[in-house]
């Protein structure tokens, strides 16, 4: 409990600090709206859009947004989506180097590719275990007061993440539903640019899953014209 207490401490000091960032920008209809979540919001959209371009320069600016979005995620004490900020800085990381350097199990550079049904049901079966078992972690172990729903945006990112890293179409998927219960959960916290943010976020990943598709076709298409020329 002292060491639980202490990480808190340490997490608050460490807000304290970036209090500047935390001041108002401007305000629309009443709601305040930060500088700290400006600044995470045009980075946030930055990201996505070169992802949907299936550009690697995608994963840095994922970084700093997340570790933009902790701050505020933490103050609010949405401390799974917090917790996840961290999760996906670390593991942007990887998913830069994932798309510079991965390979596919035939050793060639990764490519847009699709689970197929059996990877498909195995992602459902996780999410499904995964869900619970953030839910009763975060009711057990924080003060927030919507475990249940502030862990099931948690779970499906942790699998949309991974999906993106590894450039499975799907993981376009998981981001419109993991954005679409997101943007009810953070207008019930009063987050209102995030919503804004969150809201863009489910038309964008719309536009990723077509572009993606389409990408996907082409790749196939191509794979197939050169087949003959290769038997």
């Amino acid at each position: 409990m002292g060491v639980r207490r202490g990480r808190f401490a340490d997490v608050n000091s460490l807000l304290h600090a970036l209090q500047p960032l935390f001041a108002v920008a401007f305000t629309v209809l009443g709601a305040p709206f930060t500088w700290l979540e400006l600044v995470a919001f045009v980075l946030a959209v930055a990201m996505v859009v070169f992802n949907i371009r299936v550009n690697p320069l995608g994963w840095p600016l994922a970084i700093v947004s997340s570790l933009l979005y902790f701050a505020l995620f933490w103050s609010s004490r949405l401390y799974g989506d917090a917790s996840l900020q961290i999760f996906f800085a670390a593991v942007a990381l990887w998913g830069w180097w994932q798309w510079l350097r991965g390979t596919q199990a035939d050793g060639g550079a990764l490519r847009v590719r699709t689970l197929g049904p059996r990877g498909r049901t195995l992602i459902v079966l996780v999410l499904a275990a995964a869900w619970p078992a953030t839910g009763l972690f975060l009711k057990r172990y924080t003060d927030t007061d919507v475990p249940w729903w502030d862990a099931f945006p948690t779970a499906a990112s942790v699998i949309g993440q991974w999906l993106l890293g590894r450039k499975y179409l799907e993981n376009w998927v998981a981001w419109i539903v993991v954005n679409i219960v997101s943007v009810g959960l953070f207008a019930y916290k009063g987050l209102w640019l995030t919503v804004v943010l969150y809201t863009i976020f489910v038309a964008m990943s719309v536009v990723g899953w077509r572009a993606w598709r389409r990408l996907l076709g082409a790749t196939s298409a191509a794979a197939a014209a050169r087949a003959p020329h290769a038997a």
